[in-house]
């Protein structure tokens, strides 16, 4: 069963992304970003007044920053899904667990271990090596098309992707529930949105945001209420689940996308793009391994994010 809610998630995940695709021809990035932070904020808001939960934090500049850092983090990777296939756009994004072992690597590496053992974990090295030369790979079409900009995002927003990670997971360690996580990170992203449409990244003349269509409406209210159910499956699914198991998991989400992609906009990569999410996927499972092999079951929510791949 944990399994099948990381599936459901990795679904929800890449139907969001798809749907981020879909309303980029209609709304610009801080409108989605808006809207996306709105949605969820007021779906989280009236599942945790019902369950008579509390939004009182005692660590209001710890949630300040994970939710600029993450709302920066999913305000790039929303202009990338704009710009790039969204299988590509996806497999960038899920590099963060790659940027996280780097930066335990390199801490380690500076600090060597307490038992004066070398610091040096080969194979994660090689993991982290080989990652990015699939990203190589990955992004060569969007270079040779001209849309080197939306890759250069897409890695930016997993680098900043993976700072959030560790912020959540201090939020955690902590004892911040989650619901507080995700609820100030979405009041975040509206004002962020907001602020950005108002700053100019809106409609341009007149009126600052763009007039709903049905099918606009409908493609917003999807994006929220996917993330937000992503959201709930991926947590129950590290909460019940094995952490390895369940972490690998996630990356069935750039299978997904590619469908969605396939489906949709008929996208079709040759094979080194192929190989290149293989090697992201097996340096991304494999970082994943060294980054929880010590995580016991039923500590999914204090070692590891169950929320940071919707970044």
């Amino acid at each position: 069963m944990p399994s099948l809610w990381m599936l459901f998630a990795s679904f929800a995940f890449a139907a969001m992304g798809a749907g981020v695709k879909l309303a980029s021809e209609f709304y610009t990035t801080s409108e989605l970003l808006f809207y996306r932070g709105l949605i969820g904020s007021v779906i989280l808001f009236a599942i945790v007044r019902h369950q008579g939960g509390s939004f009182d934090t005692p660590f209001p500049k710890a949630h300040l920053w994970r939710s600029v850092v993450g709302v920066t983090s999913l305000w790039l990777w929303f202009f990338a899904i704009g710009k790039l296939p969204l299988a590509t756009a996806m497999t960038l994004n899920y590099m963060a667990p790659i940027w996280i072992a780097a930066g335990l690597f390199l801490a380690g590496w500076w600090s060597r271990t307490e038992s004066g053992e070398s610091a040096a974990e080969w194979p994660l090295v090689l993991a982290v090596g080989a990652s990015f030369f699939g990203v190589i790979l990955v992004l060569q079409p969007a270079v040779e098309s001209n849309q080197w900009l939306g890759g250069l995002a897409g890695v930016c927003s997993s680098v900043i992707s993976a700072m959030a990670y560790m912020q959540v997971r201090k939020l955690g360690q902590m004892g911040e529930p989650e619901y507080r996580v995700v609820f100030y990170f979405s009041l975040t992203t509206a004002i962020a949105g907001l602020i950005g449409v108002l700053a100019g990244d809106g409609k341009p003349g007149g009126m600052p945001f763009h007039g709903h269509t049905t099918g606009g409406a409908v493609l917003l209210l999807g994006i929220g209420a996917a993330a937000l159910m992503a959201q709930m499956a991926m947590t129950r699914a590290y909460r019940v689940g094995k952490v390895l198991v369940v972490a690998n998991l996630q990356y069935t989400g750039i299978v997904f996308s590619s469908l969605w992609g396939l489906a949709l906009w008929g996208d079709r990569f040759d094979w080194h793009v192929w190989l290149g999410i293989g090697v992201i996927l097996a340096s991304g499972i494999a970082a994943t391994f060294y980054n929880t092999k010590s995580t016991p079951k039923g500590a999914a929510i204090k070692k590891t994010d169950p929320i940071a791949s919707e970044l």
